[in-house]
């Protein structure tokens, strides 16, 4: 029993509390003058969260590598790039609600901040090993040899090498740990409350990576180190044969996962269940009913009734409920000894209260498919041909779902190092299978297959290429197998592309005192001359941080499109005219948020004009221009 503390709240752990929980890694301990632990700011780490600049100070003891300053502050630099719609290579445009970008996921992280801020359920990403080649991500931040050698002082003032740099040291973990660092802290912002993220990783940055997520995430809310048998193959020429892939797991909030357990637990299967004395309360199994630690209240005798032995508890350990409870239980034939009645005391565990409750998970994994039969299954679909090298298998990416994600709730899952596109087939799989209503955002860097390869030979210009496909085909394959048309119809296979570029607006948007006399006459308009009204839509969707699932409808008025935006939650009209006709119409509807062209309007009048017009007929509409 807690005592009551009778003090007034301490003002500075408040405090620090509420700086934790926007940065966690700013977190550090001091010692107070009594020599008592307690929490502390690393004041230095939160300047540099809080600049836009490479801040030169003294660093302490925290996990650092050369380049982690300058990967900080990239996670916090904003960019002018915007996404650009691609309805010809999507799939149910106007009803899906995943989408697939096309874009480096540093990019595509930071412009989704807004539309998915603590709004994804889980996320999981199986980011490239570390085999120290050179990445796809080229990062600004990422440092070359000669720059390296002269932080970490490798050569002496005469130009002298003093150690071997090895492929296994330094500059090749500091690129691995600065492509990573960036991501995961943006990547942190958009968990919900209850959000999960998984992260396969081999042994090379295993100790680098989970260090990290202890910084981004804070070290409490790590949960587990899923070890799963990844291939059962051997390996004779090596010194030990590697059969196992780690799977960290961190949640946004630990916190609310202890207070809701049930909320991370496998489906129950009922597996083990049996009803061999016909219990009209349906399959049971029988649990022990003995329990570890020893608890005064739960130290009592039980004699068995057909045997007449006595039963106490092991040394530290209790029977599972009191005495009252065991009367009750007894009462009510859910204690039995043994198959034959003559063992110890164990109790009835019905299904409807194990469904209720879910599968605890553990740490070994050994009973699901392996790399190879991810392989095999890509092959399959894809009439034979090995368009991708070593994907993970569904039924692992299944297992992270089934955990993390209710199929009663509208979950996101967001895979920003997608590949083929195997949590995609997951998530359409589970659905399936459970009538589930997730959806997913794929993220996935254009990366060049190589010439030689099955997939560059059959058309596959880049992974993008080869993971779109696979979703069309895994959803045609669903899709084809339900003999239910209403299943057919409710069953979300589709997916919008969406690819990362520059911003919609000339420069002179951003930075008008830039410009000279020579520019004038490109200023006739702010917008560039190759962006559509999509692409305009789009980046003001991202600019209004909506989520860009949201349904979109367009509809002539009086001869001018207007783009409708989750039934109303943003209506655009982006033509070079509009007549006070259509501007009434528009008022009259009453939506959240109105856009129009700048130069749409003749002048100040008409500005003036328009917002006397939503004044009067929808108070509540808020009007911009672009």
């Amino acid at each position: 029993m807690k005592k009551l503390k009778l003090e007034s709240v301490d003002i500075v752990q408040k405090n620090i509390e509420i700086i934790g929980s926007l940065f966690p890694n700013v977190i550090t301990e001091a010692r107070d003058d009594k020599g008592n632990i307690k929490k502390g700011i690393n004041f230095e780490l939160l300047k540099q969260e809080l600049s836009g600049d490479v801040i030169v100070g003294e660093e302490s003891y925290e996990f650092n590598w050369v380049g982690k300053r300058a990967a900080l502050v990239e996670a916090n630099k904003p960019i002018r790039k915007t996404l650009r719609p691609c309805i010809e290579e999507s799939k149910d445009w106007e009803t899906t609600g995943n989408l697939y970008i096309e874009g480096d996921n540093l990019d595509v992280l930071k412009l989704l901040q807004e539309s998915y801020l603590n709004g994804i359920k889980m996320i999981y990403i199986d980011p490239p090993y570390n085999t120290g080649k050179d990445f796809i991500y080229n990062d600004d931040f990422k440092i070359d040899k000669n720059h390296y050698n002269e932080r970490i002082a490798v050569c002496d003032n005469e130009g002298r090498r003093l150690f071997s740099n090895t492929k296994t040291n330094g500059r090749f973990h500091s690129d691995w740990c600065s492509m990573i660092y960036p991501r995961l802290r943006l990547a942190r912002n958009m968990l919900k409350e209850d959000g999960v993220l998984f992260i396969s990783i081999s042994d090379q940055e295993i100790d680098n990576l989970k260090k990290i997520c202890n910084e981004v995430f804070g070290e409490g809310n790590f949960l587990a180190d899923i070890i799963w048998n990844s291939t059962k193959s051997m390996t004779n020429t090596a010194i030990i044969s590697v059969s196992h892939t780690h799977n960290l797991v961190y949640f946004k909030s630990l916190d609310y996962f202890v207070k809701h357990r049930e909320r991370f637990r496998f489906p129950e299967n009922g597996e083990g269940f049996d009803n061999p004395d016909n219990d009209p309360r349906g399959m049971w199994k029988a649990d022990p009913f003995q329990v570890g630690g020893w608890r005064p209240n739960q130290q009592y005798e039980i004699v068995n009734p057909n045997t007449g032995v006595v039963y106490k508890p092991n040394a530290n350990c209790s029977w599972k409920n009191d005495y009252q409870k065991f009367q009750e239980l007894l009462k009510e034939q859910r204690i039995i000894f043994g198959k034959t009645g003559e063992g110890g005391p164990q109790r009835k565990r019905y299904i409807w209260e194990a469904e209720t409750r879910g599968k605890v998970a553990k740490t070994i994994w050994d009973d699901i498919e392996t790399t190879t039969n991810g392989t095999q299954l890509i092959k399959k679909l894809f009439a034979g041909l090995n368009v991708f090298d070593n994907p993970k298998p569904v039924e692992l990416i299944k297992r992270f779902l089934q955990l993390a994600t209710d199929p009663d709730e509208d979950s996101i899952i967001l895979d920003f190092f997608s590949g083929s596109a195997t949590t995609a087939h997951a998530v359409m799989e589970l659905n399936s299978e459970d009538k589930g209503n997730r959806k997913f955002i794929m993220v996935q860097v254009q990366e060049p297959c190589a010439q030689n390869s099955d997939a560059f030979k059959a058309g596959y210009k880049n992974i993008c290429e080869i993971g779109k496909e696979r979703i069309r085909r895994v959803g045609e394959k669903l899709l084809a197998d339900k003999s239910d048309k209403q299943e057919v119809n409710r069953q979300d296979v589709g997916f919008r592309v969406l690819k990362v570029d520059s911003t919609n607006m000339n420069d002179v948007y951003y930075a008008a005192s830039d410009y000279h006399q020579s520019m004038l006459s490109e200023l006739e308009s702010n917008i560039k001359k190759d962006r559509t009204d999509l692409d305009l839509l789009y980046g003001l969707i991202l600019d209004w941080g909506l989520p860009l699932s949201f349904s979109h409808k367009s509809e002539t008025i009086e001869g001018v499109t207007v783009h409708i935006i989750d039934k109303g939650s943003l209506a655009a009209c982006f033509e070079n005219r509009i007549s006070e006709t259509v501007l009434r119409e528009l008022a009259k509807r009453n939506f959240q948020r109105v856009v129009f062209r700048d130069s749409c309007f003749a002048g100040s009048a008409a500005k003036i004009n328009v917002e006397a017009i939503f004044k009067l007929l929808a108070p509540n509409t808020t009007i911009k221009v672009i």
